[in-house]
């Protein structure tokens, strides 16, 4: 990929545009190393209400309110069949990974799921009082 501007430094520079009167801040830092989303979540931790990671697919488990009043999560997951990889069918998928040539993906039917968060945040403050993950089956 060609190189990008600094995602820390451009989250400091868009917050600084955001009026003071506004107090609930949602970031969504959609990004493929959960090492990066980690380290953007304690960077905007007390910035931010929420920090989501996006992009795997795969919800993780580590929702957790940070120690100055942002909530996080590595990854929130997808909303799609989950008898899948990441959504594809799991066939070509697999194809591909065992003999190393292209396959065509094709979109998993069936056992569709969304993942989200339920997050509370004190209105007059900014903070996040927890995080909760949710997955709904869609039937």
């Amino acid at each position: 990929m060609t190189p990008i501007e600094d995602p820390f430094r451009t989250a400091t520079r868009e917050l600084a545009k955001i009026p003071h009167d506004i107090k609930v801040i949602f970031v969504d830092m959609h990004a493929e190393a959960t090492s990066e989303k980690q380290a953007m979540g304690w960077y905007l931790d007390g910035k931010v209400s929420v920090v989501v990671g996006t992009h795997t697919h795969v919800a993780t488990a580590d929702n957790h309110v940070l120690p100055y009043g942002t909530a996080y999560i590595t990854d929130v997951g997808m909303t799609g069949p989950h008898d899948s990889v990441i959504g594809m069918d799991k066939k070509g998928v697999l194809q591909r990974f065992l003999d190393a040539m292209p396959a065509r993906f094709v979109v998993a039917e069936g056992d569709i799921q969304m993942n989200a968060v339920l997050v509370d945040v004190d209105e007059s403050t900014g903070r996040a009082r927890s995080i909760d993950r949710l997955n709904f089956r869609i039937d």
